[in-house]
């Protein structure tokens, strides 16, 4: 089995201003379709070509050693960005409502404190990685950053949302203002995906499909 390079949800220019067309074009096409390239030639011809993703990047130390650098890093890159893509909407923007609404708000008091926190996460995320928020433990909700292209699954945590802060993401238009990026990435935000992802993650779905 190979994974495949999801198509976008939306035009490549759907989420202009926040996120232009020419950095949504090199990042979907050039950078994620690399990583998926890479992920599919590490695990061709092995017992994994039909584990899913969760799962092996769950267990890496199950996963030979040969591999387990391209797994971690080409692995993590393809869910990652399938993710992102997918929790993002040029309809996206404003709060959450409902029970992930009452969640956020259980967890981090009020959503401007959450979002403070995840902001925090991103702008100082030193070099290349990501902010998220998971479910930890099928119960609470966190946020944290992690390096380069590693996933929550490594830590055995649901991912929910997910900001991609590699230059790449943003380079071509905000240049060196990653809390510029950050603050736009807010306008953009499917809501209504995120809750999806937490009833599923809570509900035992299968959340490992990417």
């Amino acid at each position: 089995m190979s994974h495949e390079l999801p198509a976008l949800p939306y035009a490549y220019d759907a989420l202009e201003p926040h996120i232009d067309e020419a950095t949504m074009r090199i990042h979907h096409d050039k950078h994620h379709a690399g990583y998926t390239a890479k992920l599919n030639d590490a695990i061709k011809d092995t017992k994994f070509a039909c584990t899913p993703l969760a799962v092996m990047l769950s267990g890496l130390d199950r996963i030979p050693e040969d591999i387990r650098g391209a797994i971690r890093n080409n692995g993590g890159g393809y869910v990652n960005h399938s993710l992102f893509w997918d929790t993002l909407s040029p309809d996206g923007g404003g709060e959450p409502t409902g029970n992930l609404a009452t969640e956020i708000d259980a967890a981090f008091g009020c959503f401007a404190d959450f979002k403070e926190k995840f902001n925090t996460a991103a702008a100082t995320r030193f070099g290349s990685g990501w902010a998220w928020l998971v479910l930890k433990d099928c119960s609470s909700l966190v946020v944290y950053s992690t390096p380069n292209q590693d996933s929550p699954f490594i830590t055995g945590d649901t991912p929910l949302l997910g900001l991609d802060v590699w230059e790449h993401a943003y380079y071509l238009k905000y240049q060196n203002r990653r809390p510029d990026y950050i603050e736009a990435f807010w306008n953009v935000v499917n809501w209504a995906r995120v809750s999806e992802r937490l009833v599923g993650a809570r509900t035992d779905l299968d959340m490992t499909s990417y």
